[in-house]
């Protein structure tokens, strides 16, 4: 969630770059090399080196077509070479602290003293009460009651239901020689799941309508903070309030027949709750924003696999034997394959990991800093904002030998749960995700392994504002 910021942002200042370059005035771009603050202070030498780039703009340009090319850590080591893992810049209008550092980067994301910051825009889609943007107790409880939720067993045995289901109802209709774009399908898929999960509703109508009207929604991250009838901003704003009213439909229906059954989906564990503060209109809402951050994740990491698999026949192969030996044992027993089968397969959860560190859904979080802090001997100014750039750690060779290949095989000895591999972010925003995550991608990945083959077209990675694939992952597909 948090790389949206950066999304919204760059819509933003690249308009601003676009104006202030046709103006042709040199004086304006005259160069800020960096060196003091507003309002200096005796720690002023504690700062990380580097320079604040441009007057206004920064150096968010450079940024943003790094992260548009192959290679989108060019920026950083750029920086690193000059300055270390930890330097100061001026991204997306705000002077930043950038850590490509995995310590600083672990107690920037654990400590309460960071919060998140995003731009205006994207406060007025999510709307000021939304867990994406609350601290404090609030965000504390919400938190702890859906990350509960997505833990218990009913639900993940529920999840595993319905993804088989609605991959076999998918796949059922391709035909040999079929062209299919696995991010495409993935993200019709899970959005099924999604809304599942979210309000329990089953596929029909209203989930078809509420596609369409999250991706009208959606579409509105990437505008200028501008809410007049007619702007992007405004009619996203508009597409939000025709799902919420939806939601607070469901919502109603829910009330009127409240009982202490176990929760079904997300909307049954918040009227469950006695906090005064979750009202109708703030479930809802919450509804959709959580739809932000979901919606993209699951599809990523599928595709991302799919397109790491096609470039390693080997890794292919021992995944499709291990998948292949499950389906066998399970087809023996007559039994169906439950949501313990699908992470029991180690090689498969290894593909799964080196395709989150290579592939990076998640390239940065953004966070503010509350007061003045001091990380490793680095000053972070209250006011500053942070940014802890995970992409430079999971590729860096110090961490990872040969970071650039995939390689799923180094995590066979390897823990996961260490400071240089964060791809779900941490600390008290650690996503609550990230076991239906790898549980969604497994079932997707085991079906679509042990009943096609394919050969994938030439596709690449775009890293801003999220991974994603630039041609959608186009593959030809052929039942086995």
């Amino acid at each position: 969630m948090e790389s949206l910021w950066l999304l919204v942002s760059a819509t933003v200042f690249l308009s601003i770059a676009t104006f202030l370059l046709c103006t042709n005035s040199t004086k304006f771009f005259r160069k800020n090399n960096g060196n003091t603050r507003p309002s200096p202070s005796s720690s002023e030498i504690q700062l990380p080196l580097g320079t604040l780039g441009w007057p206004f703009i920064g150096e968010t340009i450079e940024f943003i077509s790094c992260a548009y090319s192959g290679s989108p850590e060019k920026f950083m080591d750029k920086r690193r070479c000059l300055y270390g893992n930890v330097f100061k810049s001026h991204l997306f209008g705000s002077r930043t602290i950038v850590s490509t550092d995995a310590e600083v980067n672990k107690h920037v994301l654990d400590s309460k003293t960071f919060i998140p910051a995003y731009p205006r825009s994207l406060t007025e889609l999510m709307g000021e009460s939304s867990i994406l943007v609350t601290n404090g107790n609030l965000h504390k409880k919400l938190h702890g009651l859906i990350g509960a939720f997505l833990k218990c067993p009913q639900l993940k045995a529920q999840i595993t239901r319905d993804m088989q289901k609605y991959v076999h109802e998918t796949v059922n209709h391709w035909k040999d020689d079929q062209l299919i774009y696995i991010q495409d399908v993935s993200k019709n898929i899970a959005f099924k799941v999604l809304v599942k999960v979210l309000i329990g509703l089953d596929p029909g109508e209203e989930v078809q309508f509420l596609n369409q009207q999250f991706h009208e929604f959606n579409a509105g991250i990437i505008s200028l903070p501008i809410k007049i009838p007619g702007s992007r901003l405004y009619r996203s704003l508009q597409a939000k309030k025709r799902m919420m009213k939806v939601i607070e439909k469901i919502i109603q229906e829910k009330q009127k027949h409240n009982s202490n059954e176990i929760p079904k989906d997300i909307i049954d564990v918040l009227l469950n709750d006695s906090n005064k503060q979750l009202t109708p209109g703030f479930i809802s809402s919450n509804m959709v924003d959580f739809m932000i951050p979901a919606e993209d994740s699951v599809p990523v990491l599928i595709t991302l696999v799919v397109k790491f698999l096609s470039e390693c026949p080997r890794a292919l192969e021992q995944m499709l034997e291990e998948n292949m030996k499950l389906q066998i044992l399970k087809d023996e027993m007559g039994g169906f394959l439950c949501w313990s089968d699908y992470m029991s397969l180690p090689f498969t959860q290894n593909v799964i990991t080196e395709a989150l560190r290579l592939g990076n859904i998640i390239g940065g979080v953004m966070r503010k800093a509350t007061k003045d802090v001091q990380i490793k001997g680095y000053l972070i100014p209250e006011g500053w904002c942070v940014f802890a750039y995970i992409l430079s750690v999971h590729l860096d060779d110090k961490h990872y030998d040969q970071p650039h290949q995939f390689n799923p095989w180094r995590w066979q000895d390897n823990n996961i749960g260490t400071c240089n591999f964060t791809p779900f972010g941490g600390g008290q925003r650690l996503c609550p995700g990230l076991e239906l995550a790898r549980l969604e991608t497994s079932i997707f990945l085991h079906h679509f392994i042990t009943q096609f083959s394919w050969v994938a077209e030439e596709d690449a990675i775009i890293h801003f504002p999220t991974a994603r694939l630039k041609r959608r992952m186009p593959v030809c597909v052929k039942r086995r």
